[in-house]
């Protein structure tokens, strides 16, 4: 596997981790979502493969159908 898509799917996790990790009252809503999807892509760029989609649309892919998930 190159070492590209190994650094994407590191950053997928990291970056899922993270968001799983704040606090409910802080993830309810798309403003919030964008706004950690906006900051984690800027953060992560250099781990992104060179695509169609930008990273930031793959951030909020990864983060969509966790967003209102029950735990």
């Amino acid at each position: 596997m190159p070492d590209v898509v190994k650094g994407e799917r590191e950053a997928r996790r990291k970056i899922i981790r993270q968001w799983i990790r704040l606090s409910r009252e802080k993830r309810p809503s798309i403003d919030e979502i964008s706004a950690f999807a906006k900051t984690a892509a800027q953060q992560n760029a250099k781990a992104f493969v060179p695509g169609r989609r930008s990273p930031y649309e793959k951030v909020i892919a990864w983060l969509l159908p966790r967003a209102h998930r029950k735990a």
